[in-house]
């Protein structure tokens, strides 16, 4: 079996399996999910600035749990584009 650098294994791995920090201010846990900065609400303090914002698994329940209602508001939106009606 041919000998594999470790380094070159690590350098496509994700941020996530690394082990970085959850963004939000004042929590020091390990992120275990990568979602875009545009979708954390404001009132959800994120720290650094960036094209990603890092969530360990209470923060990113917590962004669920806000985030549903929007999400079924665009769901609807989309089917109704379309025309057809679904019953929820």
């Amino acid at each position: 079996m041919p000998h594999v650098d470790f380094r070159e294994v690590a350098s496509c791995m994700g941020k996530v399996s690394k082990g970085v920090k959850c963004s939000v201010a004042g929590c020091a846990e390990k992120a275990v999910k990568s979602v875009s900065a545009q979708r954390i609400p404001s009132s959800m303090k994120i720290e650094g600035s960036g094209r990603r914002a890092y969530l360990c698994e209470t923060h990113w329940k917590q962004l669920k749990k806000m985030t549903r209602e929007q999400q079924k508001v665009e769901r609807m939106r989309r089917v109704e584009s379309f025309g057809s009606k679904v019953i929820l």
